[in-house]
C-alpha cells in the first residue's frame, strides 16, 4: 500500500524549518573539537522553539496569514543568531514560506487527530507497535547529559508523544544488539579501538543511518542496560545483531565499572564521573559456527547461547527475539511480543 494511504500526522507536530537546520549546523561548526554529534538536521533548534513556545506546527501552515505572521517573528530571531552571533547569512523568508506552505498543502490530506485513531484501535483490541528512536542513553534527561539528544527516548515519552495514557501499553521491548554501539561524541566505557573493534564495526556495518558516520563499537555493557531497563520498564529484550560475534575467540561482557579503585554496578551519575572509568570484564569463551539466518534457539551454536543465556541473567530481563541477519525472517522467536 502505498505510504500516503497509511501515514498520519498529528496537527500538533511541530515543524523543523529550513533556519534550524542552518542553526544546528553553524552550532556544531562553532563547537569544534567539543561538538555533540548531531545528525545537524536542525532537531535541537526545533526542539527548543518548542520549549520556548514559538515553534510553528502543522496545523498552522493551513492558516496562510497567521503562518506567515508567526514565521515572520521566528525568523526574525533565528537570522538575529546566525548573523550576529554565528556570521552566517540570513535564511530567506519568502523562500521558506512559499516551501513550508507548498508541502503543508501536500501533507494536508495526512493530518488526523493522533490520539482519537489509536484510542480507536486500542478499544478494537488491535496489536499496536509504538517505535522510538535513539539510543536509551540519549534521552535528554536521563542520559549522559550533555552528550544526548534533543527529546526524551526512553519508553515513557511514547504516551506523552501520542496522548495515549500510560495504562494503555503492555509490554516493553528493549532492542540492544549484541554489543554496543555509539554515534558521535560522549562517554564509552567499553570502547574498543583493537582488532574487536575493528571486526564489530566491519562485519556489523556500524554507520549511522542518518550521518554515515562510523559508529563507535564496544563490547556488551550490562550497566548501561540494567538502567536503561528502569529507565523504560523492559519487559522483554530483542538481542540483534548476534552473527556479528560469529568467529571471534573470546568475547567480553561489561559487568561493573572500577571507580577510582571501588567497582561498581551502577552508571555514575553526571557525564564527569566517567572520567577514568575503567570496565570490569567477565570473559565468555566466543564461537566458530556461523550463526547467520537460525530461526531456531537450539540451532544456535552451545557458546552463543551461553552468552546469550549469561546476558539475560545479568539484567534479569528474559530474551524474547534474537535476530540472526538482516531479513525479517532472520529472528528467533522465544515470546511473540503480542502473545501470537
Amino acid at each position: 500500500m502505498p505510504v500516503f494511504e497509511r501515514l498520519r500526522i498529528s496537527p500538533s507536530c511541530p515543524l523543523i524549518l529550513p533556519s534550524h537546520v542552518v542553526l544546528d549546523r553553524a552550532r556544531e561548526q562553532a563547537r569544534g573539537v567539543n561538538a555533540i554529534g548531531t545528525t545537524g538536521r536542525g532537531i535541537g533548534p526545533a526542539y527548543e522553539d518548542k520549549a520556548a513556545r514559538r515553534a510553528l506546527r502543522v496545523a498552522d501552515l493551513f492558516k496562510r496569514d497567521h503562518f506567515a505572521a508567526r514565521l515572520g517573528e521566528v525568523l526574525d530571531f533565528h537570522n538575529f543568531i546566525l548573523q550576529n552571533y554565528y556570521r552566517q547569512p540570513p535564511v530567506d523568508f519568502q523562500k521558506t514560506l512559499d516551501t513550508q506552505l507548498s508541502l503543508g498543502a501536500r501533507i494536508e490530506p495526512l493530518v488526523t487527530d493522533v490520539t482519537l485513531a489509536l484510542e480507536a484501535l486500542r478499544v478494537a483490541g488491535a496489536n499496536v507497535l509504538f517505535e522510538g528512536a535513539q539510543g536509551a542513553m540519549l534521552d535528554v534527561d536521563l542520559g549522559t547529559y550533555p552528550y544526548v539528544t534533543s527529546s526524551n527516548t526512553t519508553a515513557g515519552f511514547a504516551s506523552s508523544g501520542t496522548g495515549i495514557g500510560p495504562r494503555a501499553f503492555n509490554a516493553v521491548l528493549g532492542v540492544m544488539k549484541a554489543y554496543t554501539t555509539r554515534v558521535g561524541a560522549g562517554p564509552f566505557p567499553t570502547e574498543l579501538f583493537d582488532g574487536y573493534g575493528e571486526h564489530l564495526s566491519r562485519v556489523g556495518h556500524e554507520f549511522g543511518s542518518v550521518t554515515g558516520r562510523r559508529r563507535r563499537c564496544g563490547w556488551f555493557d550490562s550497566v548501561a542496560l540494567k538502567r536503561a531497563i528502569i529507565n523504560s520498564s523492559v519487559s522483554g529484550l530483542c538481542i540483534t545483531k548476534l552473527d556479528v560475534l560469529d568467529g571471534l575467540d573470546t568475547i567480553r561482557i561489561c559487568i561493573g565499572y572500577r571507580i577510582a579503585g571501588a567497582v561498581t554496578p551502577e552508571p555514575p551519575m553526571s557525564v564527569e564521573g566517567y572520567a577514568g572509568i575503567e570496565p570490569v570484564y567477565e570473559e565468555l569463551p566466543g564461537w566458530r559456527e556461523s550463526t547467520v539466518g537460525v530461526t531456531s534457539y537450539g540451532a544456535l551454536p552451545a557458546n552463543a547461547r551461553a552468552y546469550l543465556e549469561r546476558l539475560q541473567a545479568l539484567v534479569n530481563v528474559p530474551i524474547d527475539l534474537i535476530s540472526t541477519g538482516p531479513d525479517r525472517d532472520e529472528t528467533i522467536v522465544l515470546r511473540h511480543p503480542f502473545g501470537a
